[in-house]
């Protein structure tokens, strides 16, 4: 009973490990803090040109470079999914510069999260950048992945559970610890998309950039990952192990 006692509270520990991971992963996919610009005089930049700005920042033909610019001018926030600047509510003339401001977000259409990216931001002519191209279709993809495993390995869970054995918390385990290579993965495309990308549109004097709380969930997510795969896998072996000791002693 004490050996059961101690793969139970392994497993529930794994469990509980599994389902941070996933929430955290799911809130980081679904919010706009990947990457954050901080404008130290926003609100006058937006007053010169606020309209012209918004309108090219929501564009169907809005390029790489257009939409960088506004979200440097503008104390943009990108996520995986969306991008988002902030601006005066009404962008008149005669509005006073520190009117109230409020944030406007656009997706990326699934065709953005595919588009090429070129050699230089927004000039067609250039030739394309593989690199960078690649990187931004697996940070769009990798989160998908391991969401998916994990939850594969969650019904695996199940059966196991209903079969009332172990072994299957092995390749829960194995499962656990791909997805949390895909998040590893994922956080490095992302961080080296950004570096690239600012090596090609250094950013301003006046802007500061910085990975926001978005980005650090799914870093976190990952040894949450790692360390439920180990506490399955453990589980399942060691089990395994006295089972067979078991079996062999009643036989002798």
């Amino acid at each position: 009973a004490m050996m059961d006692n101690r793969f139970a509270t392994a497993l529930v520990i794994a469990c509980v490990l599994s389902l941070i991971s996933t929430i955290y992963m799911a809130a980081s996919i679904g919010t706009d803090f990947w990457y954050e610009y901080h404008t130290l005089s926003p609100a006058e930049n937006v007053s010169e040109a606020g309209r012209s700005i918004w309108e090219e920042f929501v564009s169907k033909d809005a390029d790489e470079k257009t939409y960088t610019d506004a979200l440097f001018r503008c104390n943009g926030t990108v996520g995986l999914w969306r991008r988002c600047i902030t601006v005066p509510k009404n962008s008149h003339w005669y509005s006073p510069p520190e009117t109230d401001m409020t944030t406007n977000c656009i997706s990326f259409s699934l065709s953005d999260q595919f588009v090429e990216k070129y050699i230089e931001p927004g000039n067609h002519n250039s030739g394309t950048d593989l690199n960078r191209t690649y990187l931004w279709r697996l940070q769009f993809l990798l989160p998908f992945v391991s969401i998916g495993l994990m939850c594969f390995g969650a019904l695996i869970g199940l059966c196991a559970c209903a079969c009332r054995s172990l072994y299957p918390a092995i390749a829960t385990g194995v499962l656990h610890f791909l997805a949390g290579l895909c998040t590893l993965g994922l956080v490095g495309c992302y961080v080296a998309g950004i570096e690239l990308l600012h090596r090609k549109l250094p950013l301003p004097e006046d802007v500061k950039g910085e990975f926001g709380w978005s980005f650090c969930l799914a870093c976190v997510s990952a040894p949450l990952q790692f360390m439920a795969a180990a506490l399955f896998i453990w589980a399942a072996r060691t089990n395994r192990k006295e089972f067979t000791l078991l079996k062999a002693y009643r036989v002798a």
